[in-house]
């Protein structure tokens, strides 16, 4: 770390201190890379567990499988770990793994920019300027808010807060709250505040598929067994990874198969909800696992009580204290709660990040996000994405996808290396364009493009742009290594020439030397590797 005239240079600059933020500072230190920073913007770690305090709050991935292969937890008090124990745990993470100096918090990145003339990134934050050879966005597709833009919204004279933004202070007891949205964070919330306040009236545009929440008590004798047996914690791991593979094939080659899974589904629904008219209004029209499968063993209950009511259609307007859905219907309310998700698709980081041609990350996706295996965007060099396009998860824990991509973060870090000072790799427009369209093929069978729902795992043009179609093995092989083949080795531009267009041949013989030494370098005894090493040179 060093200070110049434009700030503070490192060698990577790690945006947003959640899971991948923290996964990714883990593994730069575990390669030897201690030259870094973690940009914050708030103050303190956590991410979308820091944000999210809401009544309720909790994770729907067993807590042994969300957690780091590299830090088991023995403690956890629950098979489902609630949100103070979660961020508890990435505090911890940050503690154990000595990361607190280089945690820069109250430093919310406002924009940055590819300087091709240093080879560098040049970022602007809200504590102070910062170069960086390598920048890491870690900000995740759940950190923000989204809230519909409803008309007369502005003009509500009661409380109105997003989930990701609660209102601690507010005061709900007694209160006429309506809760817009039936997402995650919904089927929480409403259990949680419906036996406090006065009316309950939740704005329902598309009933969820709900499954019994299988949550407990983790007992002190299993967390005894965890501490003294540390291979008992990562077989409970490997087991609970091992169900949700086998169960990947249903959502992406058979989506049939999930008929039973729909019966199930809809005999845990019977079993709380008695009306037959609530019963109707609850029941999804698509194929589970269309949408987000939700778990929870209290939501159903909670709709049945008396001060609750369901409106089976949007909030179209808002007239005073009086919220109008789509079909007409009325709620009298004191209090707005938005469970309406996030920028998934339209990540606003992307508008901040200004590549090599003089584009924004978020120019460059306006037909659609797209990542060479989930990672890297043409034209943007050296900046690598921790949860990037289709890397999101329908049924599993997205910290396997996490670590899959650190393991990528790390062998890109590798060649840069070898390939020497000044370097800077940058995928083909052909080498994503590949992946993309091998992703979006298999995509095609899947139950999330094939179900019959609107999520947001798709875009503006209905494009599936967030999940990844198949198993996380698969995508942990995909992201075993770097391929050479597919990116441009930069350079910085020799005295008195210009800079290299974005998109043109960027590969100096010096440069394929270099990638072939890092090749082998690295898989000297592997043959195919080998073979790869011997087409860069000749390429």
């Amino acid at each position: 770390m060093a200070k110049t005239s434009s700030g503070t240079h490192v060698r990577v600059a790690v945006v947003g201190s959640g899971f991948g933020g923290l996964g990714a500072a883990v593994r730069l230190r575990r390669e030897g890379v201690t030259d870094f920073v973690v940009l914050e913007r708030s103050g303190s770690v956590g991410g979308t567990w820091r944000d999210n305090t809401y009544p309720g709050c909790a994770c729907d991935v067993p807590s042994h499988l969300y957690s780091f292969s590299f830090a088991p937890n023995p403690e956890w008090p629950r098979t489902f770990s609630g949100q103070p124990h979660i961020r508890a745990y990435l505090e911890r993470v940050a503690d154990t793994f000595g990361l607190r100096p280089h945690l820069r918090f109250d430093s919310e990145v406002r924009h940055m920019r590819w300087d091709g003339e240093r080879m560098r990134w040049e970022l602007d934050t809200a504590s102070g300027p910062y170069t960086a050879d390598v920048v890491v966005s870690a900000t995740g597709p759940l950190s923000d808010p989204k809230i519909p833009d409803i008309p007369g919204l502005d003009t509500f004279p009661g409380k109105v807060f997003h989930s990701a933004r609660w209102d601690h202070d507010y005061e709900l007891r007694g209160k006429r709250v309506a809760v817009i949205g039936t997402g995650a964070s919904a089927i929480q919330i409403v259990p949680a505040i419906q036996p406090e306040v006065e009316r309950l009236t939740l704005f329902q545009r598309t009933p969820a598929w709900v499954m019994p929440r299988m949550d407990r008590e983790v007992s002190g004798l299993e967390r005894r067994l965890h501490r003294a047996l540390p291979f008992t914690t990562a077989a409970r791991r490997v087991a609970l990874w091992g169900i949700r593979e086998l169960q990947v094939q249903a959502f992406t080659k058979r989506p049939d198969e999930l008929g039973l899974v729909e019966r199930l589904a809809k005999a845990n629904m019977h079993r709380s909800v008695k009306d037959p008219a609530l019963r109707a209004k609850l029941t999804p029209s698509y194929r589970i696992g269309c949408k987000r499968i939700l778990l929870s063993s209290a939501y159903y209950p909670a709709l049945a009580r008396p001060n609750v009511d369901l409106v089976a259609s949007g909030l179209s307007e808002i007239r005073g204290n009086t919220l109008v859905a789509a079909d007409g219907s009325t709620a009298e309310v004191d209090a707005i709660v938005f469970g309406t998700g996030f920028h998934v698709t339209d990540m606003p980081i992307a508008e901040r990040v200004v590549g090599a041609d003089g584009y924004t990350l978020a120019e460059s996706w306006k037909d659609g996000m797209a990542a060479l295996r989930g990672a890297t965007a043409s034209g943007f060099p050296n900046f690598m994405t921790v949860i990037g396009p289709n890397t999101g998860l329908g049924n599993s824990s997205m910290i396997l996808m996490i670590e899959a991509q650190l393991n990528y973060l790390a062998d890109y870090l590798r060649q840069l290396d070898v390939l020497g000072p000044g370097t800077a790799l940058d995928p083909r427009p052909a080498s994503v364009d590949a992946w993309n369209e091998r992703v979006q093929t298999r995509m095609e069978r899947t139950v999330w493009n094939t179900g019959g729902c609107t999520s947001w795992y798709l875009d503006a043009s209905g494009r599936n742009t967030t999940i990844w179609p198949g198993t996380t093995a698969e995508f942990r092989a995909a992201t075993r290594r770097v391929d050479l083949l597919e990116y441009e080795v930069r350079r910085p531009p020799r005295a008195g020439s210009a800079p290299n267009p974005a998109g043109a041949a960027r590969t100096a013989p010096d440069d394929t030397k270099n990638a072939k030494n890092a090749k082998n370098a690295k898989n000297a005894k592997d043959a195919k590797d080998a073979k790869d090493a011997q087409e860069v040179a000749a390429a």
